[in-house]
């Protein structure tokens, strides 16, 4: 098994002060930081995936959708926590780019090139995924779930996310949806990633408490 790291949508409008803020949203910086240190010395893939809506879109209320203007492109609000520290390595993907377009799941982000993360966890050689971020019961839960249909394992990283909660326990139901669907779930703590004969070289260790 290779693992690889998703950090799905730690950006400014999904933190306290943004446009649609995740109670908490930056709490889980710190977190990342660190499991992004871990996977970087690993010699690990990483991914970033970023909400980049244009300025129209169904996906808003002033659209007739669900949500209010959040992570428009080039604006301050769409650009990652500015405490996130991403290795020079990671790979950011982009989604909700079209006009009609909701991409809820990191796995529907592309990449400049217009490759789909899916493909490139696979380049990557990777088919065991670890994801973090926000919000747990939105972007979090749809990504680990297609990580699942996509044939790959998925750990949610659970001091790495935070929930929205609309709906008191909605983060709690997301959760067991995930661990439900088949996922695993980890803490810092508890982080022990075995890697595999499929690793790159300089990555035939381990990635745990250090």
């Amino acid at each position: 098994m290779r693992p690889a790291l998703v950090i799905v949508d730690v950006q400014n409008d999904f933190c306290p002060g943004g446009a649609l803020a995740v109670p908490g949203g930056d709490r889980v910086v710190p977190a990342i930081n660190e499991y992004a240190r871990r996977f970087e010395a690993a010699g690990l893939p990483i991914f970033a995936s970023r909400d980049w809506h244009p300025r129209e879109t169904t996906h808003f209320d002033s659209r007739g959708g669900p949500w209010p203007p959040h992570c428009v492109q080039g604006e301050r609000g769409a650009e990652f926590h500015p405490d996130l520290h991403l290795p020079s390595a990671t790979r950011v993907v982009s989604k909700g780019q079209g006009a009609t377009e909701e991409a809820y799941s990191a796995l529907q982000a592309r990449d400049e090139s217009g490759a789909p993360l899916l493909d490139l966890l696979r380049l990557a050689g990777a088919d065991d995924v670890y994801v973090g971020g926000l919000a747990t019961d939105y972007c979090v839960r749809a990504t680990v779930l297609d990580v699942l249909r996509s044939g790959m394992r998925a750990t949610l990283l659970v001091d790495a996310s935070r929930g929205v909660n609309v709906r008191p326990g909605d983060s709690e139901e997301a959760i067991a949806a995930m661990v439900g669907a088949g996922a695993s779930v980890a803490t810092l703590g508890r982080l022990e990633l075995e890697v595999g004969k499929g690793a790159t070289a300089g990555a035939s260790g381990t990635v745990g408490d250090r």
